[in-house]
């Protein structure tokens, strides 16, 4: 049996020898991701922190050419700064490469990308939603709501469960858990 590489490490003992490469494709796609996901979250955050911004999203996508981790700052609301500029991400990319040198929390090979969540950025939590109340968005739900998964408008409300949207003359409430994915519509972009 051929091994699987995941960034050039593989211990199929580990994961689940008897079903080969297909268990190790669950376990890097799967459950295994997302836990190293949230401990990436949790130890960049402060990082980020520390530097007077706020990490907005964290994506990481493994690859059979070496993993990419990549981060979204912002600055951190009710800040009087402008914007993320070329220097914060420098700062971010040197002090979070610095830390995940010393932890080594990622296994194999990676690349670090750090940007801005631009001008159409994702929202996920709660709190993206309550930052950006009265602004347009674009949502995708998990399943259809009165008929459709798609909805675009004015984000009205936004409650711990679910957000309000003003589209086409009435208010639609879109449960929270329900939202699949969900972006800033500016009108001028």
């Amino acid at each position: 049996m051929s091994p699987f590489f995941v960034s050039g490490r593989c211990d199929l003992s580990e994961i689940a020898p008897q079903f080969g490469c297909f268990a190790a494709v669950l376990w890097v796609m799967g459950e295994g991701e997302m836990s190293l996901r949230d401990r990436l979250t949790e130890l960049l955050e402060p990082v980020v922190h520390d530097l007077g911004l706020a990490l907005w999203e964290l994506e990481y996508l493994p690859r059979s050419n070496g993993a990419l981790l990549r981060l979204y700052i912002d600055v951190i609301e009710g800040s009087d700064d402008a914007g993320i500029t070329v220097e914060d991400c420098a700062s971010v990319s040197h002090a979070v490469s610095d830390v995940l040198e010393t932890g080594d929390p990622i296994p194999g090979h990676y690349t670090l990308e750090v940007s801005s969540p631009g001008l159409d950025r994702v929202l996920r939590t709660q709190a993206h939603f309550a930052r950006f109340a009265g602004e347009p968005v674009r949502v995708e739900m998990r399943a259809a709501i009165a008929g459709r998964k798609r909805f675009s408008g004015r984000l009205t409300n936004v409650t711990e469960r679910e957000i309000a949207i003003e589209m086409e003359g009435q208010t639609v409430t879109l449960p929270l858990a329900q939202i699949h994915k969900a972006r800033l519509a500016p009108e001028s972009a």
